[in-house]
């Protein structure tokens, strides 16, 4: 079958959720390009459905059900259509989807996507619907070179899985145990990436401390990374607070094409919610944490993420977590209302008792809070020269330029010269909360 020549191969990938999912789409559209199916951006074409679901964010979620929804209607009037759901939401409500959604052919894990041509297969010629939800403890897809999407930065997974068992969390049930990735394909694949123009690299795991291949750690892994010819710069996500190694903040403190940004979870600033959410740190460790990484790398960009409202979650708790980010003073930081996920063993153990608006009211507090810090943070920034990587346009005018510098801030200048991919070296003039202005030195 050649997907080239003929309408009834050709798929369609929609992707919801995290960079992880964004990864594995660029892995799906590989493995179907190889058997002769052609990848189309126009779901309208498209012969065949992915639909590549998150089971961690909330937002995913909302966005995904309706998505559903609407391709009852649409198999309806074209019953041919193959309809596949994929990724962590597949894994985790595999029998939910299969009852509920008829539009639906097959559903597909992460670490199934090898499996994915005979599944449309049979949903094509036998109108059979299917499954390929076991969890592997070997699955790297190791010998996949992902097509990638046109950008400067491109995503690298260098482990799958997770052993940390956050009680909130479905991943270690989605996406299995942890397993890292040799580095000699790493590195080959970002000489790849270098050789397409891909200037920047942001390698992906779960708990990217735990990354280990014989003798290599992450630290070793980010200088391999750094060193190769045509990365400008190289990022990573997202690390544990419970194992930070110094060597770690070394490598990132010296190699001037790691960039001087860490993404810190914290989750929470109360210590009896930390060990309800089996984070493994105290509030007291994490704070020593930031002022050790501010130590060894001065300078350093920090973020962070935030649930409210985790069950159990007192006023006090919730406060406790307030004084943590007036304490630690991040860059920026993504807060979120708790949301119930199947499988998890918060689900198991706890009631969700804090109401929807005390969740929203916290969520509104902390967000204000963290936006007089960034804005802050970003004013202290203005009279300084930073070199910044051109990503595309300006939303809001497109005659100026979105760019982002070392510390993964958004800065705007205008520039008639510059091009995506390009760096160039502005004077911070203005900032907000969110974004820096820039002007060409």
């Amino acid at each position: 079958m050649n997907g080239t020549e003929t309408l009834a191969a050709s798929v369609h990938v929609q992707t919801f959720g995290c960079q992880m999912n964004e990864y594995d789409a660029e892995l799906v559209r590989t493995l179907l390009r190889k058997r002769g199916y052609a990848i189309t951006s126009d779901p309208e074409g498209a012969r065949v459905l992915l639909i590549n679901t998150c089971a961690v964010r909330e937002s995913a979620h909302t966005r995904i059900y309706p998505r559903l929804h609407s391709l009852v209607n649409q198999k309806r009037e074209d019953p041919e259509l193959v309809v596949g759901v994929l990724g962590c939401m597949a894994q985790n409500l595999k029998e939910e989807i299969l009852l509920d959604f008829p539009a639906v052919d097959f559903v597909c894990g992460p670490d199934g996507y090898r499996s994915l041509p005979d599944l449309i297969e049979r949903a094509r010629v036998a109108r059979e619907r299917g499954t390929a939800v076991e969890l592997s403890e070997y699955e790297t897809y190791e010998d996949i070179v992902p097509t990638r999407v046109e950008g400067v930065n491109a995503w690298i997974a260098v482990m799958r899985g997770c052993d940390n068992f956050c009680t909130f969390c479905v991943v270690p049930y989605t996406r299995g145990r942890e397993r890292s990735r040799d580095p000699e394909g790493i590195v080959a694949e970002s000489q790849a990436l270098a050789a397409t123009g891909h200037v920047q690299v942001t390698l992906l795991g779960q708990n990217v401390n735990s990354y280990r291949f014989g003798p290599t750690d992450f630290a070793g892994l980010m200088e391999r990374v750094a060193g190769v010819e045509g990365i400008a710069r190289v990022r990573f996500t997202s690390p544990h607070p419970k194992d930070f190694p110094d060597s770690l903040l070394r490598v990132i403190a010296e190699h001037p094409r790691i960039c001087s940004h860490i993404h810190l979870p914290l989750q929470a600033g109360s210590n009896r919610i930390l060990h309800r959410m089996n984070r493994r740190y105290t509030r007291e460790e994490y704070l020593k944490l930031l002022d050790r990484i501010r130590t060894l790398v001065p300078g350093v960009s920090l973020t962070t993420d935030i649930i409210c409202g985790f069950p159990g979650e007192s006023g006090d708790d919730y406060q406790e977590t307030v004084d943590t980010v007036q304490r630690a003073r991040y860059d920026s930081a993504y807060i979120f209302k708790y949301s119930e996920r199947k499988g998890t063993v918060a689900l198991k153990l706890w009631r969700d008792d804090v109401s929807d608006e005390e969740k929203s009211e916290r969520v509104t507090r902390l967000v204000g809070i963290q936006k007089e810090i960034s804005l802050e943070k970003n004013q202290e920034r203005i009279g300084r020269l930073e070199s910044v990587l051109v990503e595309g346009t300006s939303k809001k005018d497109p005659s100026e330029w979105k760019a982002r510098n070392d510390s993964n801030i958004i800065v705007v200048f205008a520039d008639p010269t510059a091009a995506v991919g390009s760096f160039r070296r502005v004077r911070i003039v203005d900032a907000s909360a969110h974004t820096l202005r820039g002007e060409i030195v």
